[in-house]
């Protein structure tokens, strides 16, 4: 038998109200304030309630310097949210060029999927961001890696009607079409 996991219920409100100024920390890229919590003690993977680390957090909003702070001090750089969604794939979706590289120094996975198969390659992909594409097949992003639907780079963005992205990802593979 295992137990239940507990309810904001039975947490101290001074608790949870540090709790979410710590994660609201984390969304607004307060390198230095994040950085103090962690050496004070606070586990640099704490996670809110839909399993978002402070990485995630800073990588969404777009906050390289925290990034950086944060996984110096051994926050994971590819721990997945509960959707398996890695702050990599956020910072692609998100447009996060320089969160991006914060990252990929630090040891992220450049070819992290979500459970569906996507990467971060195909997410900038399809979202036309072609300076990411450049970076992540720099960095040894594989553009020929698939989906759980068999579905490339080129294919998602050309599916999605991104067709810049598509036309290098054609280029760079030597396609004609």
């Amino acid at each position: 038998m295992t137990a239940n996991a507990p309810s904001a219920d039975d947490f101290d409100p001074r608790l949870l109200d540090f709790a979410r100024e710590v994660f609201d920390t984390a969304r607004r890229g307060e390198a230095a304030t994040l950085a103090s919590l962690i050496d004070q003690g606070l586990p640099p993977n704490l996670r809110n309630g839909k399993g978002d680390s402070l990485v995630m957090l800073a990588s969404y909003h777009g906050h390289a310097n925290a990034v950086r702070a944060l996984v110096q001090r051994g926050a994971d750089p590819d721990l997945r949210n509960d959707n398996g969604q890695t702050p990599l794939a956020g910072a692609a979706f998100k447009g996060y060029t320089d969160v991006i590289a914060a990252l990929l120094d630090n040891g992220a996975d450049v070819e992290g999927a979500s459970p569906d198969g996507r990467t971060a390659l195909m997410i900038a992909a399809m979202f036309n961001r072609v300076d990411i594409v450049e970076m992540l097949i720099a960095r040894g992003a594989n553009p020929s890696a698939q989906d759980g639907a068999g579905n490339t780079a080129f294919d998602v963005a050309n599916g999605m009607g991104a067709s810049d992205a598509a036309a290098w990802l054609a280029r760079a593979s030597g396609r004609t079409s």
